[in-house]
């Protein structure tokens, strides 16, 4: 009888004869093996991507080096997607045994990748199709499972040791382009340093990547910096999109990635510093951020991708915690909620980015605040979507308004609407204005009209409605476009009188900020700011406010308009320069107006603010006897929206 340590002795010997033997027949046969692994990679491309694939020489270089020489892809009729002298790279084989292609080193010299695009032809195009023969499966995805497979084979392919010299990536998008030249990126015992050159159609500079890259046990310190002077440009977004972005340097860190009880977590940070951005959509100038940072926590389950919320962003002095989640489990699920925790209301004003908040420059306040936001949308169950937004304050009071005269709302000024960039024509906001009609002397019954249909809870609301905020939301992810905004009156007359119509981040974060500030801090009343905003809203093609148009429709004072009147005027304040539009070439309204204006006035009638006795002897057409009529059958476009919270046409930012 064999004893244990006897037949361990045997299975050991047995293994090892398995193993040599194995070793003997890949050393005798490895070329034919390598010869055919690349006839059936060329094959593949030939007949899946119709791109030629080959490789001048592969050779062996020791037990488990590969040397190749002269390797190009290039799709037929396309440009050739890469071109590399050499690659001469290991693997280690223990790891290729259970099937698990592991990179020890690699040297790769001299070579080009390159995408374009030229008209609507890509060279990579014959990539991105999806593969006809993929079996369909309803299976769901476990997240967690298939990140951390990528990630485990994509970190397998960084070698612990690594040399590249001239591998330049090259991007040509219809003449916008961008070369970036690795002329020399080492890795030598996770320690990584690189000497990068950027040339695009505007620019050319030198980078540098330094820092740590530790692949096998899942960890990463990057740091990017500029060799020569001044900051970082981005390339090819500021051809592409008109973003023109910059920054001192920026720095990946990754310091965990794990795997257990199903979830996988990936934790780090990343921060940049002196973050410039340039885009009409932005701002109307340069928008800088200092310091930024986001210690991040990435969780992912079977059925969600999530970020935690002990994750933090930072940008100078202001810290919030996000949380992100898609949930799958049962239905499908997006939520968001972002928590400031309590902090110095000067310190937030201060830690505001340059050239976003320019109204708010020399703002001071004292006291403390925090601030919550909870969202939640299922798509199964879109109406029942939660937005909750929550502001806490301590002892909060603005002391001083910063560059913009919060006050004049009190008394007489100027207006000037802004019309594409062009200011328009003067509008005084007073007395000595024969069409300034002050709020006793407007119809009650356009009030009511307009509050009905612009922002019916004015009096009662402090500048916003998150229902109003919900059901904009919900139409948008609808739609699939901003074809909804959710502005309250409030917010139309601060955009109106302090602010303009450019349709910007910086313009919209400005108007939340103003809003706030004037309803919470009682720098008008709600009758004055409803007076202002009637007499200089537009109301048609160079009419402001309401003296102007119940002149220019009805020959009348505002006073005197009548229900049906009323009903008009507030169904075209979304878009007063399309008046014209609602008619026919009779000069009689066209069915959807009427329609528009029967729901409205059914509307206030359930809600009690008419009666069927004020619609006594209207039943006839609305005939327009102003200087309005002799537009009816003139096209003019249509250059401004007023937003309300109501129905949209379209999105105003």
């Amino acid at each position: 009888m064999r004893t244990n340590k006897q037949k361990l002795l045997l299975a050991s010997k047995i293994l090892g004869i398995v193993i040599a033997v194995l070793l003997i027949g890949f050393l005798v046969f490895r070329n034919e093996l390598l010869d055919q692994a690349i006839d059936k990679v060329s094959t593949t491309m030939k007949l899946e991507y119709n791109s030629e694939f080959a490789i001048k020489k592969a050779s062996f270089d020791g037990i488990s080096g590969i040397e190749l020489n002269e390797i190009t892809l290039a799709p037929k009729n396309r440009d050739t997607i890469f071109k590399i002298q050499k690659i001469k790279t290991s693997v280690n084989l223990w790891r290729l045994l259970i099937g698990d292609v592991q990179l020890g080193t690699l040297e790769i010299k001299n070579g080009y990748v390159q995408l374009t695009k030229k008209g609507k032809i890509k060279n990579f195009g014959a990539f991105l199709k999806k593969d006809k023969n993929e079996p369909k499966t309803n299976k769901k995805r476990d997240y967690a499972e298939f990140a951390y497979r990528i990630i485990s084979k994509v970190l397998n392919l960084v070698p612990t040791d690594m040399t590249l010299e001239n591998l330049v990536f090259k991007l040509d998008d219809n003449g916008k382009k961008a070369t970036v030249n690795f002329k020399k990126l080492t890795l030598y015992q996770t320690k990584l340093e690189s000497s990068i050159e950027v040339q695009t159609n505007t620019f050319a500079q030198r980078w540098r990547i330094n820092g740590i890259a530790d692949p096998r046990n899942k960890k990463g310190d990057l740091h990017f910096f500029n060799i020569d002077t001044g900051a970082i440009k981005v390339p090819y977004f500021d051809e592409r999109y008109n973003l023109k972005a910059s920054f001192d340097s920026i720095r990946f860190n990754v310091q965990n990635i794990d795997m257990s009880g199903g979830e996988l977590h990936l934790d780090g940070y990343t921060s940049i510093t002196n973050l410039k951005m340039n885009h009409k959509r932005i701002a109307n100038k340069d928008v800088i951020i200092k310091n930024a940072r986001f210690d991040y926590r990435f969780l992912l389950g079977s059925d969600f991708i999530s970020i935690d919320s002990s994750s933090t962003f930072q940008f100078n002095k202001i810290k919030l915690h996000p949380y992100l989640s898609y949930n799958t489990e049962e239905d499908t699920v997006y939520k968001l909620k972002v928590a400031i925790p309590k902090m110095k209301a000067q310190d937030f004003i201060t830690s505001l980015p340059d050239g976003l908040f320019t109204h708010f420059q020399g703002m001071e306040a004292t006291g403390d605040f925090d601030y919550k936001l909870d969202f939640m949308f299922n798509k199964n169950r879109p109406n029942t979507i939660v937005f909750k937004s929550n502001i806490t304050k301590q002892n909060l009071k603005i002391t001083k308004y910063g560059n913009i005269d919060l006050a004049k709302l009190n008394g007489e000024f100027t207006y000037r609407a802004i019309d594409k960039g062009v200011p328009q024509r003067p509008v005084f906001v007073g007395a000595s204005n024969p069409y300034y009609t002050p709020l006793d002397q407007i119809s009650p019954y356009l009030q009511k009209c307009v509050l009905t249909s612009e922002d019916p809870s004015f009096m009662s609301h402090h500048g916003f409605i998150n229902e109003a905020f919900k059901q904009s939301i919900l139409k948008n992810i609808r739609t699939k476009k901003f074809s909804r905004g959710a502005s309250t009156i409030s917010m139309q007359l601060v955009k109106n009188v302090f602010l303009t119509r450019e349709k910007t981040l910086s313009r919209k974060l400005e108007e939340i900020l103003l809003v706030y500030i004037i309803e919470n801090n009682r720098i008008t009343s709600k009758q004055r700011m409803l007076e202002v905003y009637f007499n200089i809203i537009e109301w048609g093609p160079n009419i402001y406010g309401i003296g102007e148009a119940a002149e220019f429709y009805f020959q009348k004072r505002p006073a005197d308009l009548n229900v049906q009147e009323c009903l008009f005027l507030a169904t075209i304040i979304p878009k007063p320069k399309k008046f014209m539009w609602q008619f026919d070439q009779e000069g009689l309204q066209k069915a959807y107006a009427t329609k528009q204006q029967a729901f409205l006035r059914n509307l206030m009638f359930r809600r009690g603010l008419l009666v069927p006795e004020d619609t006594i002897g209207l039943s006839a057409p609305i005939t327009l006897t102003g200087r309005a009529h002799s537009l009816l059958n003139i096209k003019v476009q249509d250059t401004t929206v007023i937003d309300s919270t109501s129905v949209k046409e379209e999105f105003d930012f």
